[in-house]
C-alpha cells in the first residue's frame, strides 16, 4: 500500500508509529512549581547529541493519548528548568504502564505506580530508585511542531544532560551491559518489546 499522510489511511489504526520502531522509552520525572511530583513515559524520546549530551521528548497536545499527564511534564520542565529521564528495565514494565494513566495535575504518579523515589544530585525532581539509569537534565528549549489533521499540535522539549546515574548492577568491565536489565522499547499500537539480543558491528576500518 501507499498512504499519502494528508489523507485517511483506511486501516484500523494509524500505522505510522509501527513504521519507526523500536523507540526507546524515556520515563520523565518532574516537579511542579507547587512541589507536586509528576512521572510519565515517552516513546518519542531520544538522545540528540553527545557533546554536549542532550535529549529530547515530544508531547502531544489536547486530544492526544495521556495528554494531561504529558502536558504537565513539559509545563513543569519549562517552569522549573529541570527534569530527569529514567530508562525502563523489563522488571519495571508494569509500573511504567501504570504511570501512563491520564490523571489530574495534583496526582503523584510515583505513588500511583507504587514506585520509591531517590534524590537526584543536581536537580530537584527525584529519581526512580529501582531504575538502572537516570539522566539528570536542565531544560533547554521547547519547539512547537506544526498541527496535523487533528489540530492538537505537538511540542518537543529539549534538555541538557548535566548528570548521569548508572547502577553498578548493569556495569560489566566498564561497559553498560543492556542484557543485565533488558531495556523496554515501544512498537506501534499497544505493543512493546525488550532487548534480548545484542549484535556488535565494527565500522569499516575500526579496530575493536
Amino acid at each position: 500500500m501507499f498512504w499519502k499522510t494528508s489523507e485517511p489511511h483506511g486501516l484500523p489504526r494509524n500505522p505510522f508509529k509501527s513504521c519507526v520502531i523500536p523507540r526507546p522509552i524515556g520515563w520523565i520525572s518532574t516537579i511542579s512549581s507547587d512541589s507536586v511530583l509528576n512521572l510519565a513515559p515517552y516513546s518519542f524520546f531520544n538522545g540528540i547529541s553527545d557533546d554536549p549530551p542532550m535529549v529530547m521528548f515530544s508531547s502531544g497536545g489536547p486530544g492526544a493519548d495521556n495528554a494531561d499527564n504529558e502536558k504537565d511534564t513539559i509545563t513543569n520542565a519549562e517552569e522549573t528548568g529541570e527534569f530527569v529521564c529514567a530508562m525502563v528495565s523489563q522488571d519495571l514494565t508494569n509500573a511504567m504502564n501504570e504511570s501512563s494513566a491520564s490523571v489530574s495535575a495534583n496526582v503523584d504518579e510515583f505513588n500511583l505506580a507504587g514506585l520509591e523515589t531517590e534524590p537526584s544530585e543536581l536537580v530537584r525532581p527525584p529519581r526512580i530508585k529501582t531504575a538502572p539509569i537516570h539522566l539528570e537534565c536542565t531544560y533547554y528549549d521547547t519547539i512547537e511542531l506544526p498541527k496535523g489533521r487533528s489540530s492538537r499540535g505537538n511540542r518537543v522539549c529539549l534538555g541538557n544532560v548535566v548528570g548521569i546515574h548508572i547502577s553498578d548492577t548493569v556495569l560489566k568491565d566498564g561497559f553498560i551491559d543492556v542484557m543485565a536489565f533488558k531495556p523496554m522499547a515501544r512498537l506501534g499500537y499497544m505493543d512493546y518489546t525488550t532487548v534480548d539480543n545484542v549484535l556488535t558491528l565494527l565500522r569499516p576500518g575500526m579496530k575493536s
